[in-house]
């Protein structure tokens, strides 16, 4: 893949974003100069990550980057078949039969579509540990064995990536250096995975994307999507805006554990997924998701030294249980620990 890298997508197959919408005001980071360490993208990347905590992150000019790129196009088709199979042929590898978080999910929405039929949202969580051969691996559908080469090296090429972004905060953040990094090292077991999204198309609902504000509870997301969907509420005001997809470029977000971490210096913001905005909502949205997050043994607490020692401990700080990042995992994704980024998206009496 050159260059041209967003003309090699398949976002041309889909009904186009609308141009007159207002969209989430993203910067946009270049890949390729954060590895040829530009200073000034450097800076732009901080300032991102304090002020709104997403970005778009360009891949063209980067062969890390083409390499996402070509790699998330390959999943998608990947994705999308595993999607069509029978619904009795899934839940072979649902989570119940396999781990409490890795493995395949169905949630029946409390909607019907025009066919009167039940609205399912599917998603299929896939572990890094296993295409890096941290662990045995979890049972998977054939699909999967059959691409395992493509996952590998998507997963590796997302985690040099987080590994970069995480050394430009480091060095803002005046840490040490390896002070995040080492505790997102590849061969060493973590929560990280590759999750495959299938929303179906469903009407605007105001109670179920309530329910569905979030933060996300590791480090950093990756997201590869080809429709929008993906909406994040500006702190400035608190309101809701689609976020546009970018061919060629990643959305990139940070999590509650990089908020932990740097005691609120760093933002995780609030978002949610609604349907497209027309043209788009008549169609299936699927999307391909790298998260990354802490080695399982990481006690999440703050770091010390640098800009971290400068802020003072909050009483939510010292509230808050000190415990594995395998435990937060869990504990977040079943809604036993809420923690205290929700509402703000970061430290709240900080912000």
């Amino acid at each position: 893949m050159d260059s041209n890298g967003p003309a090699l997508t398949s976002h041309p197959q889909y009904p186009p974003f609308p141009e007159t919408l207002d969209t989430a005001p993203l910067v946009t980071i270049s890949l390729a100069r954060l590895e040829s360490r530009d200073d000034a993208e450097s800076n732009t990347l901080f300032k991102a990550s304090r002020d709104l905590g997403f970005f778009y992150l360009d891949l063209k000019d980067s062969n890390i980057g083409r390499s996402i790129i070509s790699g998330a196009e390959q999943l998608k088709d990947v994705q999308q078949s595993f999607y069509s199979r029978p619904q009795s042929e899934k839940i072979q590898y649902a989570r119940e039969k396999i781990d409490p978080f890795f493995g395949y999910r169905r949630v029946e929405l409390p909607l019907v579509n025009s066919e009167k039929t039940p609205v399912l949202v599917e998603t299929y969580n896939l572990r890094k540990d296993d295409f890096v051969g941290n662990r045995e691996s979890l049972p998977c559908h054939p699909l999967i064995l059959q691409n395992w080469e493509i996952f590998q090296s998507y997963v590796q090429s997302c985690h040099k990536v987080v590994h970069l972004l995480l050394e430009h905060l480091e060095s803002h953040l005046q840490l040490r250096k390896g002070a995040l990094v080492d505790m997102h090292r590849l061969h060493e077991c973590s929560g990280d995975h590759v999750r495959f999204n299938r929303a179906p198309v469903y009407p605007f609902s105001k109670d179920l994307v309530k329910a569905g504000e979030h933060t996300d509870f590791g480090s950093l997301t990756i997201l590869m999507n080809w429709l929008g969907g993906l909406q994040i509420r500006l702190p400035s005001t608190e309101q809701w805006t689609y976020v546009k997809p970018i061919p060629g470029s990643a959305i990139v977000n940070l999590g509650d554990a990089l908020v932990k971490f740097t005691a609120g210096i760093l933002r995780s913001n609030v978002h949610r997924v609604v349907p497209p905005p027309p043209p788009q909502n008549n169609t299936v949205r699927d999307s391909l998701v790298y998260f990354a997050r802490p080695e399982d043994n990481v006690i999440l607490k703050r770091l010390k030294g640098g800009m971290v020692n400068q802020c003072p401990e909050i009483q939510a700080e010292k509230e808050e249980p000190e415990i594995t990042a395998a435990e937060w995992i869990l504990r977040r994704s079943v809604g036993d620990l809420k923690g205290i980024y929700t509402l703000k998206g970061g430290l709240e009496s900080r912000r």
